[in-house]
């Protein structure tokens, strides 16, 4: 089915509940996430640049919280690794179902599982994508998902990690949430939009900064972690094995 032009938050709302990955969000989400988080088209090409290149032979290519599978899809164009399947997990039903029936056959198999991630065992990985997924879990939980991709992670293997970040200059963090709103009001949203879906954010998606990434990468046993992306505050890093 076509997907609608995201209008959600476009009334005043007297109650506004906090955000979910519900039926209503899933038939506006592809553009709604085009049109809130800026890169985003270009971070989806390059991770299916890098599964290209980090994907092996025998392996699984991991895409956790993936939504309606656009970085899965992406990953599926690149990888010939041969006998190389994905893995897509999402704990949203409604995003599965619509992944489902979109989702065609290909060269790479792709299974559909929902799920928590956090329940998901990681294994024989080559590629593991958190595309702007865990933002959206609780703090308490990020380094046990992080230690567990890991460990799952074969010889070589790379962790594409996709964050909101937060910025610890408070200066800097002004201005990175006054441009971020420019950057929504160019793609069309009014203030009324903008402000209720913060409103209804707060709380479920909470950023961090890229030193806090970067030191949970590190101790979980990365060997190097790079931001290869950033506009704003979004940024995508590299953690490799």
């Amino acid at each position: 089915m076509p997907f609608k032009k995201d209008s959600l938050y476009a009334n005043p709302l007297g109650d506004i509940a906090a955000f979910r990955f519900d039926r209503a969000v899933v038939d506006v989400f592809p553009d709604m996430i085009e049109r809130s988080v800026p890169g985003y088209g270009a971070i989806i090409s390059a991770i299916g640049l890098l599964a290209g290149r980090f994907s092996q032979n025998d392996s699984v290519c991991y895409d956790l919280g993936c939504s309606l599978g656009a970085a899965s899809l992406a990953m599926r164009s690149q990888i010939t690794a041969t006998n190389c399947k994905i893995v897509a997990v999402d704990n949203s039903q409604a995003m599965i179902d619509q992944l489902e029936s979109r989702l065609q056959l290909g060269v790479v198999d792709i299974d559909v599982i929902c799920a928590d991630i956090r329940d998901i065992d990681i294994a024989n990985a080559s590629v593991v994508v958190l595309n702007f997924t865990l933002q959206f879990i609780p703090l308490c939980d990020r380094a046990a998902l992080i230690n567990k991709i890991y460990r799952g992670l074969l010889p070589g293997g790379v962790l594409i990690l996709s964050e909101k970040l937060a910025v610890d200059n408070v200066h800097q963090q002004a201005l990175h949430t006054e441009m971020h709103h420019l950057f929504k009001k160019m793609q069309g949203y009014s203030d009324l939009e903008i402000s209720q879906k913060r409103a209804a954010l707060e709380n479920v998606l909470v950023a961090e900064s890229f030193a806090i990434h970067q030191r949970r990468l590190i101790e979980a046993g990365f060997d190097s972690v790079e931001v290869w992306f950033q506009y704003f505050k979004f940024a995508s890093m590299i953690a490799l094995k």
